[in-house]
């Protein structure tokens, strides 16, 4: 499995347009929850594809699984019944007690899609007009429709105007929700991140979500939970919402379902899952077989392998490392999460630990330009875990040491 190391080389991309500014830094495998650069040097992924790589890198039972449907079948129309789609959608079913699936190919169109079924669910009602509430420090994507539901002003920025149709109001604010829905009757659904994850790591809160699934029976209106990043295992449940012991209407998924293969799906309940008919939705790409086993074989091995106890497990280890070493230091102001999707913020942009990281050997994230997000693979041990807070501790330490800039 390991592919040859070219010589040391600086990479470039004259071709590719400009829209990430990347580390100078080219991989070339992986394996587990380590991978390696084109000259050779190894790194722990803290990041696991930002929350993508569920089984880790190379994983033995997924790679020859995958390796048997590209020499079945790897696409096919929708026009057509795909047997593996039935399949991911019943365990699916299962696992978060709602009735059907709908298949897309990212989280930006799984929450493309959530927006539609909301929209289609107040027209059905006669509701011409209707309106979503939305929160502070969320993200659901970068098309036009997802960017509008979307807080941070920096993706908003040269692509106006945006969607309307969107009410904004504060996280865990059960208040501000209550007097939204009062001013504005057109509202059809509640959409939130369970977990924000761009928007800096941040928690709804057990008692606000049970709060929201109150109002949303009490109004008649969806509860749409967006579970892109926070869901499949990630926090040591199947879904972050499952910790509040209430389900949603509608429930976008994507990331860590495919271990790395493309993949997006919708899951709905009742109140929402015949809103679409045919004509009303679709997709060329998604559902295709080949992401469909992807999804399969990785609900399936999370469950031989106990991932779900190992991200509880080994989570509440790396948070514990990291909240026994930082104690005490200034510029740490808080360290927040649950199971493997964790953020440390600082008092100052931490833009530049992204390189210093990587520098020492460790791959993670920067988001809401001051919150350090390790969102590594399910697999990771207790001893990777160690080694996380071992790398990064001495980063974060220097880093804080300087003069803010």
């Amino acid at each position: 499995m390991n592919a040859p190391v070219p010589s040391v080389v600086t990479p470039t991309e004259p071709h590719v347009m400009q829209t990430y500014g990347r580390l100078p830094i080219a991989l070339a495998r992986g394996e587990g929850c380590w991978v390696w650069d084109v000259n050779g040097r190894r790194y722990l992924d803290g990041l696991g594809g930002i929350a993508v790589n569920t089984l880790g890198h190379a994983h033995p039972k997924l790679v020859p699984a995958l390796q048997e449907q590209i020499a079945t079948m790897i696409h096919c129309s929708n026009y057509y019944h795909v047997p593996l789609q039935e399949k991911l959608a019943a365990k699916l079913v299962e696992l978060s007690g709602l009735t059907n699936a709908f298949f897309c190919n990212s989280g930006l169109e799984a929450n493309e899609a959530a927006l539609k079924i909301a929209r289609k669910f107040g027209h059905d009602r006669g509701n011409h007009n209707p309106e979503l509430l939305v929160f502070e420090g969320a993200f659901h994507g970068r098309s036009i429709a997802t960017l509008s539901a979307t807080a941070n002003p920096k993706i908003h920025a040269g692509f106006g105007p945006l969607v309307p149709g969107f009410v904004r109001v504060p996280l865990n604010d059960i208040a501000a929700v209550e007097a939204a829905l009062a001013a504005h009757p057109n509202i059809t659904g509640i959409f939130l991140e369970t977990i924000q994850g761009e928007g800096g790591v941040n928690p709804a809160r057990i008692e606000f979500l049970q709060q929201l699934r109150q109002v949303c029976d009490k109004h008649d209106i969806l509860l749409m939970l967006d579970e892109v990043q926070c869901g499949i295992g990630r926090t040591g449940k199947w879904f972050a919402h499952q910790w509040a012991g209430i389900q949603p209407d509608v429930m976008p998924l994507a990331k860590g379902l495919g271990s790395g293969v493309p993949i997006g799906a919708v899951v709905c309940g009742p109140r929402a899952a015949k809103v679409m008919q045919p004509g009303n939705h679709g997709t060329t790409f998604g559902g295709n077989p080949l992401a469909m086993r992807a999804g399969v074989e990785t609900l399936r091995l999370m469950e031989e392998e106990g991932l779900l106890a190992n991200a509880a497990k080994v989570g509440a280890e790396l948070k514990a490392g990291l909240e026994r070493e930082l104690a005490g230091v200034a510029g740490v102001t808080d360290i927040r999460g649950q199971g493997l999707m964790l953020g440390i913020e600082l008092d100052r942009p931490a833009g530049a630990v992204l390189g210093l990281a990587a520098e020492a050997g460790l791959m993670v994230s920067v988001t809401a330009d001051r919150v350090i997000r390790l969102v590594p693979a399910l697999i990771l041990s207790s001893s990777e875990a160690a080694q996380i807070v071992e790398l990064l501790v001495p980063v974060v330490k220097a880093f804080l040491a300087k003069e803010p800039t």
